[in-house]
């Protein structure tokens, strides 16, 4: 730990003031992120601190029991703290972890969990193992995914990048170290080509302009490279021609999509997506399968860490080939369809009729006969099967399971579950009614680190009756 100065004098009788510096020890890391420090009975929330600094923070809104602070000047430096690899990273909204040391984000994770069972689900010793690492699993360079707010500057230069934090002030990018570095290239010329082209960046606050996003992915296996512009209409003059161009520049790009979004409103791609140049989708390899993912797929951005964990789960769930396997919440089948080589019959459960489609593309695609997709709510879906499941995976929104679907589960008493959560709140409130209500037991749960550098994490729990 590293003393910069001083502290100020900071008597922990005084009460509280909204815009008070007070000196604080930064104790712990809230799953927001943010560090956390004690001030008398007050639990302050602090961003851009590490456990082990010493900082005076600027009490920005104080409640009966918590405040939220703004660093103000360091004191001491936290033997966690390093230095970010991105210029921009104290600026820019994308990544809040930049200046922890990865293998102490790992622990961090693991103890959120933790806290979350036992606060929420009330589990006494929650069984949670060390966030998964291994040789294919980086904290830089992981993302096979890049979405970017355009905009452009008061100089008239076109921008794209990620927005400062609680703010819709642009911060702009030529390069992202959490992305891809095959997608770096592509940011700097493409903002010079629109530039060129005349095309106007849309303006939120009088919502005139053209062009709302550049997205761009990758296939982490392939290579393959898909680009997508979302605009509000389409109206680009010679879009076809420059993205042709764009095909012939660069070797690894294989399709150009425009994506129609008119609407005013954060959701960032609209109903219709169009090809204009190249092909609508790329080809990744993912668990020995081939699938082809669309511009507005959804697809794990982690590609390594969801494979690593997709086989702790294989492994855990002890598959003997007889199975019946439904897959809740499966998407286009990204854990499906690599599970339904271990079973009997395998049933995937969806909301978005595109992604069922997808679904089945690719289980055709890979010539698996023993998957079904089913198009609908889960909560309603899953009391209609006319099979009674002796496995079933859960990866449901941040939001958790809806009630009927916990409800549905007790009732049919699937002989194993394994619970995909992204949110450790809502995972501990599931599994506290599955454990309570269903007879089921909590062996394990999993943690990956699907998002490096944020403090999200993904896990697997895995039940048993």
């Amino acid at each position: 730990m590293t003393k910069i100065k001083s502290p100020i004098s900071n008597p922990q009788s005084a009460i509280a003031q909204q815009g008070q510096l007070v000196e604080l020890e930064i104790i712990d890391l809230a799953d927001s992120g943010d560090g956390v420090a004690r001030l008398g009975q007050l639990v302050v929330f602090v961003p851009d601190t590490v456990p082990g600094d010493r900082a005076i923070v600027r009490l920005m809104q104080v409640k009966s029991d918590s405040a939220t602070g703004k660093l103000h000047e360091l004191t001491e430096i936290s033997e966690r703290r390093i230095r970010p690899m991105c210029i921009v990273a104290d600026k820019c909204g994308g990544c809040q972890w930049q200046h922890i040391d990865w293998h102490y984000q790992l622990e961090a994770k693991q103890n959120i969990i933790i806290q979350a069972l036992q606060r929420i689900g009330g589990f006494t010793a929650p069984p949670v193992d060390p966030v998964l690492t291994g040789p294919d699993l980086t904290p830089l360079g992981y993302r096979n995914k890049a979405t970017y707010p355009l905009a452009t500057s008061s100089t008239g230069q076109v921008q794209a990048g990620y927005y400062q934090k609680g703010s819709h002030r642009l911060i702009n990018l030529n390069q992202c170290p959490v992305q891809d570095e095959d997608l770096n290239p592509l940011l700097k010329d493409i903002k010079k080509d629109i530039q060129q082209r005349g095309w106007k960046t849309y303006d939120e606050k009088h919502q005139t302009g053209e062009l709302r996003h550049l997205s761009v992915r990758i296939g982490r296996r392939t290579g393959e490279i898909l680009l997508t512009l979302i605009v509000r209409s389409g109206d680009l003059p010679g879009v076809e021609a420059q993205a042709s161009e764009w095909l012939k520049r660069y070797p690894k790009l294989v399709g150009v999509c425009l994506n129609i979004n008119p609407r005013n409103t954060n959701v960032i791609f609209g109903p219709e997506t169009r090809c204009i140049a190249g092909k609508p989708y790329l080809l990744e390899i993912f668990s020995g399968l081939e699938f082809q993912i669309r511009a507005d797929t959804f697809f794990q951005v982690n590609s390594e860490a969801a494979e690593t964990l997709l086989q702790v789960i294989a492994d855990e769930l002890h598959l003997e080939g007889n199975e019946v396997l439904v897959d809740a919440y499966c998407g286009i089948g990204t854990f499906t369809l690599p599970l339904a080589k271990f079973v009997s019959k395998a049933i995937g459960l969806e909301l978005q009729g595109a992604a069922v489609k997808q679904a089945q593309l690719n289980a055709e695609l890979n010539n698996l006969t023993n998957v079904a997709f089913h198009v609908g709510a889960v909560e309603k879906l899953l009391p209609q099967l006319d099979v009674t499941p002796d496995v079933v995976l859960l990866d449901p929104p941040r939001k958790g399971c809806d009630r009927t679907v916990l409800e549905t589960l007790a009732a049919s008493k699937p002989s194993r579950i394994a619970y995909i959560s992204c949110k450790p709140s809502t995972l501990a409130r599931d599994l506290k009614f599955l454990c309570q209500n269903g007879g089921y037991k909590l062996q394990r749960v999993q943690p990956a680190d699907f998002f490096p550098q944020t403090p999200h994490v993904e896990c697997a729990a895995f039940l048993v009756r």
